[in-house]
C-alpha cells in the first residue's frame, strides 16, 4: 500500500494505491462518511491472490484526508464526477474499471453511464443507484438543502480526547472493531484537545436534488459494459430501489452487512472481483 495525492481544481485529494502501474487499472470509490481505508482489507486480499490489478482508492472530496469543497461547493453524487475524471487523467488511464461501495457505487453508476467508452468494467458493493424521488417533491428537497447549507457550513467537527473514542462511534454504527478502526483513524485530524473528525459536516446535509425514477432508468440504460453487483445478505438492499438491470450485470449475494467487503465477505468478494476484472483485460503497457 502506498499513499498518493492529486491536485484537482485547486484542492488536494488523497488516495491509497496497491499493485504495479502496469496492472489492470481500477479506481475504487468508498461510501458516505467512509474513506479509502475501507478498501484496505479487500485490496490486500486481492494482492495476496496475485490479482494483476493496479488499484487506486480515493478519499472523495470532504472525506478522509482529502480537502473539503469550497464554501460555494456541494456534495451531490454528481459533484464527484469531474474530480474522478481529473484523477484518472493524471494517472494516464484512458480506459479503466470502477469499484464502488454504497455512495461510491452510485457515483460509479453515474460516471459509467456518462462515459461508457472509458469504462472497461464496473463492480458495485451493496449499492448501485440511489433511492428515487418524486419530481413534485423537488421544492421541499431544495428547501432542506438551503437550510442545511446554512447550518452546516462552518460547523466544527466532533472532538475526541482519544482515538479509541472515535473508533467506538463507528462501532456503534454497526462496524466490526477492525473495520471501525481503519475508517475512523483515516477520518481524524489532531487538534488541541485531542482528535477531530476530518470530514466536511456538509456531507450530513440534504442534497440539492434527488434523481427521479426516469433519471435512474435512463442512467441504467446507459450502462453498456460488463458489471458485477455484490449485494450483502444483511446489507442495504431494502433501502435502495430494485431496478431492472441491464443484461450484462451479474448479481451475487455475499454474506455479511453493508461493510461486508471489510469483514464477512472479504475473501469471497476478492475471488469474485479478481476473476471479474481480469476476465478480458490486458495490463497497461
Amino acid at each position: 500500500m502506498r499513499e498518493r495525492h492529486f491536485e484537482v481544481y485547486g484542492r488536494r485529494l488523497a488516495a491509497l494505491e496497491w499493485g504495479e502501474p502496469t496492472g489492470i487499472p481500477v479506481l475504487a470509490l468508498h461510501g458516505w462518511l467512509d474513506n479509502a481505508a475501507s478498501f484496505l482489507p479487500l485490496a490486500e486480499k486481492l494482492m495476496s491472490l496475485g490479482a494483476p490489478l493496479h488499484i487506486v482508492a480515493l478519499d472523495l472530496a470532504g472525506h478522509g484526508q482529502s480537502d473539503h469543497r469550497a464554501a460555494d461547493g456541494e456534495y451531490n453524487a454528481w459533484s464527484d464526477l469531474p474530480d474522478l475524471e481529473a484523477v484518472v487523467d493524471q494517472l494516464g488511464w484512458q480506459r479503466f474499471s470502477l469499484l464502488g461501495h454504497s455512495r461510491g457505487a452510485m457515483i460509479s453508476t453515474l460516471y459509467s453511464s456518462a462515459r461508457p467508452a472509458r469504462i472497461a468494467r464496473v463492480a458495485w458493493l451493496d449499492g448501485i443507484v440511489p433511492p428515487s424521488a418524486e419530481a413534485a417533491d423537488y421544492p421541499q428537497q431544495l428547501a432542506e438543502f438551503l437550510v442545511d447549507k446554512h447550518n452546516l457550513l462552518d460547523r466544527p467537527g466532533r472532538t475526541f480526547r482519544q482515538i479509541e473514542d472515535a473508533v467506538m462511534v463507528r462501532e456503534r454504527k454497526g462496524l466490526a472493531p477492525p473495520a471501525a478502526r481503519l475508517i475512523a483513524e483515516r477520518n481524524l485530524r489532531p487538534v488541541e484537545n485531542g482528535w477531530c473528525w476530518s470530514h466536511d459536516a456538509r456531507l450530513q446535509g440534504a442534497s440539492a436534488m434527488k434523481l427521479t425514477r426516469d433519471h435512474i432508468d435512463a442512467v441504467l440504460a446507459g450502462l453498456s459494459m460488463p458489471g458485477l453487483l455484490l449485494l450483502a445478505e444483511s446489507g442495504m438492499r431494502d433501502r435502495f430501489d430494485t431496478p431492472d438491470l441491464p443484461a450484462d450485470i451479474r448479481v451475487e449475494i455475499v454474506p455479511g452487512g453493508h461493510h461486508c467487503h471489510m469483514d464477512d465477505a472479504v475473501e469471497i468478494a476478492a475471488e469474485h472481483l479478481q476473476a471479474f476484472f481480469a476476465a478480458d483485460q490486458e495490463p497497461v503497457s
